[in-house]
């Protein structure tokens, strides 16, 4: 079995659904040029209020992608 390296990136998700929306959103965007992504975790959550509801979620990850093998 070979060593892995890993790598994390910093991403914010928004929705106007919910927190697991956001996340969802930003993992789907990020799939699209990230390759191999393993796990996330949660940084960070807030909102937007407009007229004393909630308006906008955002959710702040950090994404952890297995860099790429390249041959010796």
């Amino acid at each position: 079995m070979s060593e892995h390296v890993y790598k994390k990136v910093e991403l914010t998700g928004s929705s106007t659904k919910g927190t697991d929306e956001a996340i969802r959103n930003a993992i789907a965007k990020a799939s699209k040029s990230l390759h191999h992504m393993d796990w996330f975790e949660v940084v960070e959550t807030r909102g937007h209020i407009e007229n004393g509801e909630i308006a906008h979620w955002q959710v702040t990850i950090k994404v952890g992608f297995r860099l790429d093998d390249w041959p010796s």
